[in-house]
């Protein structure tokens, strides 16, 4: 081994302890030379047992102009010392942050990674989410912030939205459905079957009639927010007027999608209790029951397994501009192997979009059921009986206050987890930077999700 002061290990003679070649008899050592040390000192000589490697002590004396051996080897990646080769600032190798700053996290420097890197550089975020994949929170966060940001026009969309509809169901609920006759054999114990049958095809009639207007608005409030949201991840405001120029397009394929997801789960539903129905039918009695109720759970378990599957379908009808079954396509590529994560995001903004309906909803019908003066017996009987115009205006108004602050939630959340499912899938980030005008962003490392 080549004998360099500072690089080779102490007791690493040229002859590692053998004799060197070519020598006869035995010598006596050489003196080095002292450098003006007292000649009468005894010379300073390496022992031939040497301490474990790490644990070396410098030798004494050391000759003038000699270089002291390195010192045992740092946490980082090398061994240099700060301000020295390899030194924080240095560039070298081994400094205490590694080479030259880079060690592993947890060395080398308050920082964790060293003094010279701070970490990953953070994410673009030119709009209400950051351009990397989402955490849940995130998710919720940019559908909220995006309401708080453009608030005039996701407001303004949500509301006119909700009044129309709202005025749509309080019309039709007093001038025609309040009107129809039969309702009240129900409640009735003497009813005969025709009488029964007739109240119940009149009841769900007009349950089909206001759940179909109510489905209308839903869905041009989610064209519209979609197209919104859209917008809001870039960081650019747009219009009611063009938010309508650009969904209105789309409208007619997005209702046929919104009522076929619903069919497809009825239809699984129905297939599911159908032999039991069948069973009965043929005198199985409890068997049947049985049978209709297990296969309601299985039917049903697939009707939600598919919902989920499909519930991207939307956005990616809107903002890809695909038709209804290549939408239903896209879906559930997106969403294949992450089906939990998906039925999970939107089992919570469900669940908080409800909850803040009821909070707002339930006083207001109260309220309503107190001034029409049937008090509470009226408003838990409002189902079958006659309802007034005042209970009817009422609780009307806090159905519109609770869709105006629900809409863009439930819009919100669909598409910035079909943008989070695109960012992690297809590198959508990096389409979305560009149309953003962030120069030079493909050449950047984007941060990790902090949590999902």
């Amino acid at each position: 081994m080549k004998d360099t002061p500072g690089w080779a290990s102490p007791g690493s003679a040229p002859s590692d302890g053998q004799e060197p070649a070519g020598s006869g008899a035995t010598q006596p050592p050489e003196q080095p030379d002292q450098g003006g040390v007292n000649p009468s000192e005894p010379p300073s000589k390496w022992s031939k047992e040497q301490p474990p490697p790490g644990q070396w002590s410098a030798p004494s004396p050391q000759t003038p102009g000699q270089a002291p051996p390195p010192p045992p080897p740092g946490p980082g990646w090398g061994g240099g010392q700060p301000g020295g080769p390899g030194g924080p600032g240095q560039g070298g190798q081994g400094g205490p942050g590694g080479y030259g700053g880079w060690g592993p996290p947890g060395y080398g420097g308050p920082g964790g990674w060293g003094g010279a890197w701070g970490g990953p550089p953070p994410a673009a975020k030119p709009g209400v989410i950051p351009l990397r994949p989402l955490g849940v929170g995130e998710i919720l966060d940019g559908a909220v912030s995006t309401m708080r940001t453009y608030w005039r026009t996701v407001l303004g969309i949500s509301l006119t939205v909700a009044v129309v509809t709202e005025i749509a169901v309080i019309l039709l609920q007093g001038l025609v459905l309040n009107d129809a006759a039969g309702t009240e054999a129900l409640n009735d114990p003497s009813a005969s079957l025709d009488e029964l049958t007739r109240a119940l095809g009149t009841t769900m009639l007009s349950s089909a009639v206001v759940l179909l207007i109510s489905l209308l608005g839903t869905i041009v409030a989610t064209a519209l927010l979609t197209s919104v949201t859209s917008r809001a991840v870039l960081g650019k405001p747009v219009t009611t007027a063009e938010a309508w120029r650009e969904a209105r397009p789309r409208l007619a394929r997005l209702f046929g999608l919104t009522l076929l997801l619903p069919l497809i789960a009825l239809t699984i539903i129905t297939v599911g209790i159908l032999p039991g129905i069948l069973v009965i039918a043929g005198g199985g009695g409890g068997g049947g029951a049985a049978l209709a109720a297990l296969g309601g759970i299985g039917g049903g378990a697939v009707a939600v397994w598919l919902t989920i599957r499909f519930s991207l379908a939307s956005p990616a009808l809107m903002l890809e501009k695909q038709g209804v079954l290549k939408s239903m396509n896209r879906s559930a590529k997106l969403v294949r192997g992450s089906w939990w994560r998906v039925f999970g995001i939107q089992l919570l903004a469900a669940l908080i979009a409800n909850i803040l309906a009821s909070i707002i909803v339930i006083p207001f019908a109260f309220i309503a059921a107190a001034l029409s003066g049937d008090g509470l017996s009226g408003f838990l009987n409002t189902s079958t009986g006659e309802v007034g115009w005042t209970f009817l205006v009422i609780s009307g108004i806090g159905s519109v206050i609770g869709s105006t602050l629900t809409f863009p939630i439930t819009a919100g959340v669909t598409v910035l987890l079909y943008i989070d499912q695109r960012i992690r899938r297809e590198a959508l980030d990096l389409d979305l930077a560009r149309a953003a005008g962030i120069q030079g962003y493909d050449t950047q490392a984007p941060g990790t999700t902090p949590g999902s």
